[in-house]
């Protein structure tokens, strides 16, 4: 590990240098260092060395106490490198992006970007980050490796000897560092980007899934805001909602943290995503095949930037020979959202729609990353697993109590039925419709979401 010298660290070192009738090339010094004359003056002018080296030259001319002459401030230009977001490909969002950065700059400690796999919550919050770039040091974390170091402690070892900290290993307890590292984020300016946060959480069937499974993660959270003044900023992606967010602790910061669901491109911003693909279809017209494309996929960006791709590079940019191709099993899905619309045919036992899967690159791109969130879902907690699959019967917003009736047939109390629904509902995999005429609360699938669940409901036991 590397770390350089803070201003008084430099003037400090060179007094006591200069105390000893020392140069720079002295033979004591380098010796009683193990260094050379470069490393030196590398130190003096606060740029970073070896650990090992900074120690010992300073304990060679004296100054045992060498943990008070390092810099600690972030560095300049810390920069992350984007893993999503490009400039030249962004369409849309701008209002979003604009009142996002304004809560960051602001009283905002914690921003939350939630919503279902693929709906652009990594590229939104390295875009907000672009529009904060500057002002901070940057920092991320990706948790969606599930064989990465994810417990509070390492990563917040890892973050305190990367910012150049020394921690001594009697001071490696969970509680010391979150002191640590909270002290460390209130005194600097740091933007920290933590994606696929759900990588964190966990919970059980009495308690509710959502806690994290580490809980100094949460302690670390609350004490965070907790801070009279704090320097530092999070911006936090997930496809479940924290649970620790909601408890009456961190209640107390509402306005210190902020939540915000993202869902499908506006039609503008769908014809945008288009015209930058350079596709030679219409776009105005509302049931041109690049519209209804957009409306079944509830103008998921994934799902239509996949597309767009596919018709670029394998048709030739020609929207026509795509939709020769493949429109039945587009309009398929449109009719049947027509019949649920207009003509109240709202179940659809027969349907087999394949939104994710009718071509390799969407199976690919799309569905795969579809899967591993009901795999996650099926394994952490199999009753909304059920529950999201047997009401893919259907095709458009419903009464809630319909929804819940497929558990009871099942056998399933009536606190089992609230508690799966609340956990699709802490996985957005549960759409809000409104209040019917009737006082009813509506429920529905995302497209996407309807065209898997369909597929594992026919494989249920």
């Amino acid at each position: 590990m590397s770390i350089r010298a803070s201003e008084k660290g430099q003037k400090n070192f060179k007094q006591a240098r200069k105390n000893k009738g020392w140069n720079q090339d002295d033979h004591t010094l380098l010796t009683k260092g193990g260094v050379y004359r470069a490393t030196v003056q590398r130190l003096e002018h606060g740029q970073a060395i070896r650990q090992e080296n900074f120690v010992a030259l300073f304990k060679a001319v004296g100054i045992e106490n060498w943990e008070e002459m390092v810099d600690n401030s972030p560095t300049q230009a810390s920069y992350m490198e984007f893993s999503v977001y490009k400039h030249d490909d962004w369409v849309g969002r701008e209002t979003l992006i604009d009142e996002l950065s304004k809560k960051v700059r602001g009283s905002c400690r914690v921003l939350l970007l939630v919503g279902i796999t693929g709906i652009g919550k990594t590229a939104l919050a390295e875009r907000v980050v672009e529009e904060l770039r500057g002002d901070w040091s940057e920092h991320r974390e990706n948790f969606e490796d599930e064989k990465k170091v994810s417990g509070f402690a390492s990563v917040a070892l890892q973050w305190l000897e990367k910012w150049g900290e020394s921690v001594p290993k009697d001071d490696r307890k969970p509680e010391q560092l979150l002191r640590r590292l909270v002290k460390r984020l209130r005194e600097n300016r740091y933007l920290i980007l933590m994606d696929s946060i759900e990588y964190l959480l966990a919970g059980n069937k009495e308690d509710n899934w959502g806690d994290f499974a580490d809980e100094w993660w949460g302690k670390f959270f609350v004490s965070f805001l907790a801070e009279s003044d704090c320097q530092s900023r999070f911006i936090l992606t997930s496809q479940d909602l924290p649970s620790n967010f909601e408890t009456a602790e961190c209640d107390r910061y509402k306005n210190l943290w902020h939540c915000q669901l993202l869902k499908g491109l506006e039609i503008p911003e769908q014809i945008a995503l288009f015209q930058k693909a350079e596709l030679d279809g219409d776009f105005e017209l509302p049931y041109t095949p690049l519209r209804v494309i957009g409306e079944v996929y509830d103008g998921h960006p994934l799902a239509l930037r996949t597309i767009a791709g596919e018709i670029k590079e394998s048709y030739g940019k020609k929207v026509s020979a795509y939709w020769k191709e493949n429109s039945r099993y587009i309009e398929e899905v449109k009719e049947a959202i027509d019949e649920a619309r207009n003509q109240g045919i709202i179940k659809g036992d027969e349907d087999r729609w394949q939104l994710a899967s009718y071509t390799k690159v969407l199976r690919r791109k799309v569905e795969e990353r579809i899967e591993k969130t009901f795999e996650r879902l099926r394994n952490d907690v199999y009753d909304a697993y059920l529950l999201l699959c047997t009401t893919s019967i259907y095709r458009c917003d419903v009464k809630e109590k319909w929804w819940l009736i497929n558990l009871e047939d099942e056998g399933y109390s009536e606190k089992q039925q609230q508690d799966a629904m609340q956990t699709l509902r802490d996985r957005y995999l549960v759409e809000d419709g409104g209040i019917d005429d009737e006082d009813n609360r509506l429920v529905g699938q995302h497209n996407l979401i309807r065209s898997v669940a369909i597929a594992h409901r026919l494989i249920l036991p």
